[in-house]
């Protein structure tokens, strides 16, 4: 990760980043998780968990369903025993599709719920602060127990029936992406965290319009 020093610095990443994805996948033109500026400037819970970021990454999805539509499929994320990441399956839930229901049971989760980054494991996203219908943050943390990184998922009324879900990850001054030098996370970072959340976004927006025009 690196910081972006101003709205044009993000703009130039998230565009390099878009770049390399249409190599990977085709993009719809139907949906685009691109957040606007006002959105990249806005302040969203979470923000204060780590002052001094390196970067700050957003991305938004404007979805066909109201709020309380939205949020069960946020509430129920995590690998393994939970429904998945509604990314790429084969690099973030070994090949289990994940879920296209909403499942009761992982519908209140509390503080200090863990979000399974992988199947198997029992570290991950540690849930820092939840909202109902509203927010939740999500923070990956260090040994002391400070957030490394934070992710942070919005939903918006914008009309009714007409959510937009705002989505920011931030990551502490420790941070280093497996390991890698300063310089790597910045670039990595960008190109990986788009490629994921880019999918996510489509992947929630699909399901909870589905459900709702199935209905």
């Amino acid at each position: 990760m690196r910081i972006a020093e101003n709205d044009e610095d993000q703009g130039n990443g998230c565009t390099f980043a878009r770049s390399v994805l249409e190599f990977v996948v085709p993009v719809s033109p139907l949906k685009s998780v691109r957040a606007t500026r006002e959105e990249r400037q806005r302040a969203l819970p979470g923000d204060e968990r780590i002052p001094r970021a390196i970067d700050t990454l957003t991305h938004g999805v404007t979805i066909r369903g109201a709020p309380r539509d939205v949020w069960p499929w946020l509430v129920q994320m995590g690998a393994g025993s939970r429904a998945g990441w509604y990314s790429y399956d084969r690099l973030d839930n070994a090949a289990q599709p994940s879920g296209t229901q909403i499942v009761p049971e992982l519908q209140h989760p509390a503080p200090g719920s863990i979000f399974p980054a992988l199947p198997g494991v029992t570290d991950g996203f540690t849930l820092l602060a939840i909202e109902t219908e509203r927010m939740l943050t999500l923070g990956w943390l260090a040994p002391d127990g400070t957030p490394q990184v934070t992710w942070t998922f919005v939903l918006d009324e914008m009309s009714p029936g007409m959510t937009r879900l705002l989505v920011r990850a931030r990551g502490g001054p420790g941070y280093r992406f497996h390991g890698l030098p300063l310089l790597l996370t910045r670039v990595v970072v960008r190109v990986v965290h788009f490629v994921m959340q880019r999918k996510q976004l489509l992947g929630i927006a699909q399901r909870v319009e589905a459900v709702r025009f199935a209905a």
